[in-house]
């Protein structure tokens, strides 16, 4: 059996113990030598010989900050006392394994490192642990300055050029510390640390006696990285708050690693089966390669573990949502142009956390993160996809570090440019417009709406369905769907040819549809029984209402609202509802009203969440083309993970059966007696020519003041011109 001896710079209890490591046994000798380098050489001197290795741990023979390396002064007699027993302190193998335990737990937790902000404490003899972090991060900051000078923040969170600086007169001191100083036990710090850079970390990395030395009492959400993790250790952090703890070195047969460096080195020098080979990287990395290990990863508190997370983007549907958030309050005594067209260049923030989501399934919990943007759907619309696109990966980067592994698109997020194949291609989480459940949820609902008001739809060779906006991406997926249950379908939508693809499309998928196609709505609204309005179109009557068949539905998709409130005021007997909206299962708890009850959220936020109930950590929904098998395989989701339709709402409000029994009885009414119908329809003819002139008025009034301005601008930059 091998045999090695750890000498421990700190008194401990003797004790011996077998380890096994690649096939081999190892009895390890654990000594305390009470801070006493004297008697650490002593032990060296009788162990010479007798033992395949002897680690030292504690100290270090060489310090590495950056690209400075400085011989330490106290230890270097150390290293030449043995003549027959290689003595090693765990530099030849630390930097090799924190690079590797980085990408292993990258690999076993992905987006572990993401984006995440990083505070090395401290940085020196970890460059290993900070250049792999580095692959995941930009923000990987350095706390040398603060351990071990007291610095204040700004010196503290050293950047690059900073280290390079500061590197060279650090060593130069550090060289002759000593290494209680340099290797710190836990406790409480003589001199106060600036607390700044640890609360601005997400990860703090490095040695374990120097974190919880150094770092405040509170590390709540803190990610700890270090070679070890004692019981003390995971007892103090738990207690502080820590999100979790992920050791660097292999556990050899523990949860977390307890064996230092040192005692890991050790172990290869006294395996390695060629004695005579110099200790250099190459052979510590052909043992190391024979490994098959994970770093050990454990998460301290209850609500940390199993859970899954996403992120969904938002933004104000108008500019009233803008001022009623606190931070904008002042914003309502601005003039709302002003205020619309400045808050589209807010950069995308963290508005809320979205908690309580649980699959009754499956058991999996899920956590999410609203990020808003500034801009309302006329800035979104006005302005070029560049300008959107770059506001939807800034949000996907804030997304990663918050942990989450797929984002969700929001409203006009997902209609912007391309539907949101560029941002899934420039970010590194999955990306999903919600577009997939959006579809089979509004079919769904205007399927029960159809039911409700006792109309027959399928296998009816009178019934009739409109969608209008047709040619869009949800807008197409819903006419071929229908196609396939209703005979007579009429496909609205603005552009032609278009909608002679999608004609052609529906007609070899069902043979027996009959496709009606039309650049406007108006003269077939009298003729639907079920019309779905999937528009991006602002500012624009999508249907007369008054002209709707008595009893007919609406499905309205759109956001903001094609059928306001009063429109659908109007006729009374016309169903109007909102697009399916679901009924998230577990408490879900959004801390943010996002203008839904209660554990409602609309169908794209909702798919968004089934993905990462699922573990679908996939670009699901993007583009403009949604397949339909995406559609059928996400409603069974929805059917596995026990989500709900939340039942049908009409502007903002749940319809009740008394709600809907009265509807039933004015279109009977209205049926039965057609004058009537003919009698609303008249009266509300004065009111829309008023509208339109109205309209035609407010146009011709904003020509003129364009005009105006035009003509003011032009003679001001005419009198410039002859003053130069």
């Amino acid at each position: 059996m091998a045999s090695i001896v750890t000498l421990h710079f700190r008194e401990i209890a003797p004790h011996t113990e077998t380890i096994s490591l690649l096939g081999h046994e190892i009895s390890v000798r654990h000594i305390g030598c009470n801070k006493n380098l004297d008697e650490m050489a002593t032990h060296i001197a009788e162990l010479d010989g007798t033992v395949d290795a002897i680690a030292l741990q504690g100290i270090a023979r060489t310090l590495r900050l950056g690209k400075q390396t400085v011989p330490h002064s106290m230890t270097q007699r150390l290293f030449t006392i043995a003549e027959k027993t290689p003595v090693v302190d765990g530099s030849g193998v630390r930097a090799t394994m924190e690079r590797w335990a980085v990408r292993l737990a990258a690999d076993a937790q992905p987006g572990i490192w993401a984006r995440k902000r990083v505070l090395m404490v401290p940085l020196t003899n970890h460059h290993g642990l900070a250049q792999a972090l580095g692959q995941y991060t930009e923000h990987v900051r350095y706390a040398d300055s603060i351990v071990f000078f007291a610095l204040p923040d700004p010196v503290g969170m050293g950047r690059t050029g900073t280290l390079a600086t500061i590197a060279k007169p650090a060593l130069a001191q550090m060289k002759d510390f000593t290494f209680n100083r340099i290797f710190p036990a836990a406790g409480t710090a003589g001199v106060s640390r600036s607390v700044a850079p640890f609360e601005w970390a997400d990860i703090l990395a490095g040695d374990m006696g120097s974190i919880r030395r150094y770092a405040p009492s509170s590390l709540k959400g803190k990610l700890i990285v270090a070679e070890t993790a004692t019981d003390d250790d995971i007892a103090d952090l738990t207690a502080r708050g820590a999100h979790g703890i992920v050791t660097v070195i292999p556990p050899l047969g523990s949860a977390l690693a307890q064996h230092s460096a040192a005692t890991f080195e050790a172990c290869l020098v006294a395996i390695r089966p060629d004695k005579t080979v110099p200790l250099t990287e190459n052979t510590y990395l052909n043992l190391m390669a024979e490994l098959e290990w994970q770093p050990g990863i454990r998460f301290l508190q209850p609500e940390s573990a199993n859970i899954n997370r996403f992120a969904f983007v938002i933004h104000p549907l108008s500019v009233s949502f803008i001022s009623k958030h606190p931070t904008f309050r002042l914003a309502r005594y601005l003039p709302d142009r002003l205020v619309e067209w400045t808050a589209a260049f807010i950069p995308p923030f963290f508005v809320s956390k979205i908690r309580g989501i649980e699959s009754p399934a499956t058991g999996q919990k899920v956590e999410g993160y609203l990020i808003t943007l500034g801009a309302t759907p006329k800035e979104l619309m006005r302005r070029d996809a560049g300008f959107v696109y770059r506001r939807l990966i800034h949000a996907a980067r804030m997304a990663e570090r918050f942990g989450a592994r797929i984002m969700g698109l929001g409203a006009f997020t997902s209609v912007v440019g391309d539907a949101g194949i560029t941002v899934a291609q420039k970010a590194d989480i999955a990306i999903t417009s919600g577009n997939s459940l959006t579809v089979a949820a509004t079919l769904e609902t205007a399927k029960q709406a159809v039911v409700k008001m006792g109309l027959r739809l399928e296998n009816s060779a009178d019934a009739k369905v409109m969608v209008i906006g047709a040619t869009g991406s949800i807008g197409s997926v819903c006419s071929r769907l229908l196609a396939q249950a209703v005979p007579n379908i009429t496909l609205v939508a603005p552009r032609p040819e278009k909608l002679i693809q999608l004609k052609r499309t529906i007609e070899s998928e069902s043979p027996g549809a009959n496709v009606t196609i039309s650049t406007s709505a108006d003269e077939y609204v009298s003729e639907s029984d079920l019309i779905v309005t999937t528009t991006t179109a602002l500012n624009t009557r999508i249907v007369d209402i008054t002209q709707c068949k008595p009893g007919a539905v609406i499905c309205d998709i759109a956001r903001p609202p094609d059928i306001t409130a009063e429109e659908a005021a109007l006729r009374p007997d016309v169903l109007v509802i909102e697009s399916g909206e679901i009924l998230l299962p577990g408490k879900p708890d959004f801390g943010y009203d996002i203008g839904l009850p209660p554990g409602v959220a609309y169908a794209c936020l909702a798919e968004t969440a089934l993905l990462a109930m699922e573990g679908r950590f996939e670009d699901y929904t993007v583009g403009r083309n949604i397949d339909m098998a995406r559609v059928k395989e996400i409603y069974r989701l929805f059917k596995k993970h026990g989500l709900q339709l939340s039942g049908l709402r009409s502007h903002g409000h749940f319809l009740t059966d008394e709600d809907i029994a009265r509807k039933r009885a004015l279109a009977d009414e209205l049926r039965r007696h057609p004058e009537k119908l003919a009698e609303i329809q008249a009266a509300q003819l004065p009111s829309r020519r008023k509208n339109t002139a109205q309209q035609n008025g407010n146009i011709a009034g904003m020509a003129i003041a364009v005009g105006a301005a035009v003509g003011v601008v032009g003679g001001w930059m005419l009198r410039r011109k002859r003053k130069s």
